[in-house]
């Protein structure tokens, strides 16, 4: 199975930014309340119990994916009645959090749909966040992308489709700075799949 993934990173996370998060989602067609029970489901993310999955309301999600108490947070989200993914929030560096979608666990025609969806919401909902990165092969899945997006470290042999990062970041990256880019106001945008975004 693919390790593809869809990552991005935000400044001062709260409740109303994870309650804004899922209702772009949402209106983009990727929902939190199951097909069938309508109940979101949380997915244990701890290695003794991971995968194992309990549901919950939607007050409860949004209360959770706030990380007030917690320093991550794992549910699903459905495309319609079809496939699902896993997203996990989690605290990353120097404040930042990390919203990571698996969307390699998609069939292709629908991990398309879902990153188009997940890309708009990110471009659209979110002044304060500071970069993405996508890989839909998850080739660069054991990369250090917090050390790239958040401080500008962290040199690669391999690229993913798109890593996006704010300007000074941008110059900061001993590779990045002797790359090509987009810019995509607020970021500077490098990778391959770029025009597709």
């Amino acid at each position: 199975m693919s390790t593809g993934f869809f990552h991005s990173y935000h400044l001062g996370w709260t409740r109303l930014d994870a309650a804004t998060l899922l209702g772009e989602l949402e209106a983009e067609g990727l929902r939190p309340g199951h097909p069938v029970t309508g109940r979101a489901v949380l997915v244990s993310l701890d290695h003794p119990s991971s995968g194992a999955r309990s549901p919950v309301t939607r007050e409860q999600l949004l209360s959770l994916s706030g990380l007030q108490r917690l320093q991550e947070v794992g549910f699903r989200l459905w495309m319609d009645e079809g496939p699902d993914l896993l997203v996990r929030i989690r605290r990353a560096r120097g404040g930042v959090v990390a919203v990571e979608f698996s969307v390699g666990e998609l069939p292709p025609v629908e991990r398309e749909r879902a990153v188009s969806a997940i890309r708009r919401t990110v471009g659209r909902s979110f002044v304060l966040c500071i970069g993405f990165v996508v890989d839909r092969s998850g080739a660069t899945a054991g990369t250090d992308w917090d050390g790239v997006v958040i401080e500008g470290s962290a040199p690669r042999d391999s690229w993913p489709d798109a890593v996006a990062v704010r300007e000074e970041i941008a110059h900061r990256h001993p590779q990045l700075t002797v790359m090509e880019s987009v810019t995509i106001s607020p970021w500077k945008v490098f990778g391959s799949a770029v025009p597709s975004l």
